[in-house]
């Protein structure tokens, strides 16, 4: 009874979404898919330009149709924290595919566990869980991802200030550094940031604000450090160079600081499997010989005669 009733549910609330004002969005893009951009000189990222065909795409096209029935949702908090961790996690869908995500997973574990419950015990319970896993599965693999993505940033952005302290030393001013890491650099998060931020001043935005909506969108204490030593150094008029080589120096200390904290926290990690797996083994492997000879050569039979 309660499936019908669910899916009764999902078709009311897709009709009342139907007739929401809502409109494809045509907001133009940036292309990246040039051969070299005529704004920044940058050359595109390896894979920007390419596109998908066939299949996949027919399918990509039509799951991106159902997924504007999810458009009043974006207007929500909800949405709009969703807008901005796809951001952060680079993912290549839309808040209103994202949520479609949900709405499919939710309805497929509820399906499962409709078919896998015959006897009709712990009914509701077995739904309810359904449900949750599959609103749950998508946000765990957003912040896991988001996750990932900032230990890629904090790892590689010291390397990333030093190269610009040495262009700076090397006579060139920031936006020509900044260009001549972002070329040259191997291609990582930060760079890739840092290649948008590029494109963003070159557009006409404050190199103020591109630094700031930096330190905004991730949130890590060192690109904030990073933005605002550069914005004070701007404000200020003093030297990026001596701001450049003193913000690599703390970057690494706080490196080193947290290498050292994750070295001691891997004794306690180490502690559970070492329970559960190693000592098992090494006690079956020492004790077990002797368990055996005892009870095939049981000195205590002798001992009742």
């Amino acid at each position: 009874m309660l499936l019908p009733l669910l899916f009764a549910f999902f078709a009311g609330f897709a009709l009342i979404l139907g007739f929401w004002p809502v409109g494809i969005d045509n907001r133009p893009k940036l292309q990246l898919d040039l051969k070299e951009d005529p704004l920044s000189g940058l050359a595109p990222l390896p894979g920007a330009a390419s596109k998908k065909k066939g299949p996949a795409a027919f399918v990509l096209l039509i799951t991106s149709k159902i997924a504007i029935f999810n458009r009043p949702l974006t207007v929500m908090p909800l949405g709009r924290r969703m807008y901005k961790d796809l951001g952060m996690a680079k993912a290549d869908i839309t808040v209103e595919e994202f949520f479609l995500i949900k709405e499919l997973l939710m309805v497929g574990f509820v399906f499962l566990a409709v078919k896998f419950n015959d006897n009709g015990d712990f009914f509701a319970f077995w739904v309810i869980m359904a449900l949750a896993l599959g609103y749950m599965l998508p946000e765990l693999w957003l912040k896991a991802r988001i996750r990932k993505i900032k230990d890629n940033i904090l790892r590689y952005l010291p390397d990333t200030v030093d190269l610009l302290g040495l262009c700076v030393n090397a006579g060139l001013d920031f936006m020509m550094a900044l260009k001549y890491v972002v070329e040259k650099s191997a291609v990582t998060v930060i760079t890739d940031e840092l290649r948008n931020m590029m494109q963003e001043i070159n557009v006409g935005k404050p190199r103020r604000d591109a630094l700031r909506d930096l330190a905004r969108k991730y949130e890590l204490s060192d690109l904030s450090t990073f933005s605002r030593t550069l914005i004070q150094a701007d404000r200020m008029g003093t030297s990026v160079i001596e701001a450049l080589n003193i913000l690599s120096e703390d970057m690494r200390e706080a490196r080193f600081r947290r290498g050292e904290a994750m070295a001691l926290k891997a004794p306690l990690k180490m502690l559970v499997p070492l329970l559960f797996f190693i000592f098992p083994v090494v006690a079956i492997l020492v004790a077990g010989p002797v368990f055996l000879d005892f009870f095939q050569n049981n000195p205590l039979k002798n001992l009742g005669h």
